[in-house]
């Protein structure tokens, strides 16, 4: 497993995270405080709090470089 911060500070960055991990036939999960979301779920999505960034963990450990690629315009650094 591995774990990055990423920003979604927009709806239509929203769509489009979940249009990319949907690609992907991992799990992944958002993490923000004590609350895990699917991040496949956009309705979950919503429910997190979006100002600030928050923890995706990715549950591929084959193809991790090209899944971060992938998802390179959400990463914060």
């Amino acid at each position: 497993m591995k774990t990055i911060k990423i920003s979604l500070n927009s709806i239509d960055k929203v769509k489009s995270f979940v249009n990319d991990v949907t690609k992907f036939d991992s799990d992944f999960d958002l993490v923000s405080g004590r609350y895990v979301i699917d991040a496949k779920s956009i309705m979950g999505i919503f429910s997190l709090d979006l100002s600030k960034p928050i923890d995706l963990n990715i549950h591929n450990d084959d193809s991790v470089e090209k899944i971060l690629n992938v998802l390179k315009p959400y990463i914060v650094e």
